[in-house]
């Protein structure tokens, strides 16, 4: 294919990818830039095409690989919102209980999520074959294991940052 083969088809169709784009969820204002940029890596590769009939299609392709590649990075670069409260749009509370039920041993770490899913001492006891208070106890334990090994950790955290800073 030749450079004017390719500059007649990248005139004609470059609406067609910007279209397409859109269609997939971009946004306005970034939908030609990625096409544009598609189309030009489209070029540089152009020895790669195996079939010039679906050289469209081919570099569709490509811009809808590089406008994911865009979400992606946007999502780790992702601002945190804050309402007039104060308050932020993403759930902390879970991501504390996810780092407090990574810190626990497998067989607490069972006990706390039925515990937070809300099943009763009482189920698990019939489930298991055990007494009330056998499972009270437990989950007394799993809560304080939970607790020794969140302050074991901001321990280690603390004097890290000493040294860092020392």
């Amino acid at each position: 294919m030749t450079r004017e083969e390719y500059g007649d088809i990248y005139q004609a169709a470059r609406e067609r990818t910007i279209r397409f784009l859109l269609s997939r969820g971009a946004a306005p204002a970034l939908a030609p830039d990625i096409a544009q940029s598609a189309w030009l890596r489209g070029w540089e590769r152009l020895a790669q095409l195996r079939d010039p009939q679906m050289i469209v299609t081919w570099v569709n392709s490509i811009a809808l690989n590089q406008y994911r590649r865009v979400i992606r990075s946007e999502r780790l670069h992702q601002e945190i919102q804050q309402s007039a409260h104060g308050k932020t749009s993403l759930n902390l509370a879970a991501i504390d209980v996810a780092r407090i039920l990574s810190a626990c041993r497998p067989p607490d770490r069972v006990l706390l999520e039925a515990q937070m899913k809300g099943v009763t001492a009482k189920e698990i006891a019939r489930e298991q074959g055990l007494t009330e208070t056998a499972v009270r106890i437990r989950f007394l334990r799993a809560r304080r294991s939970a607790r020794t090994a969140l302050e074991t950790r901001s321990r280690r955290l603390d004097l890290a940052a000493k040294q860092v800073a020392a």
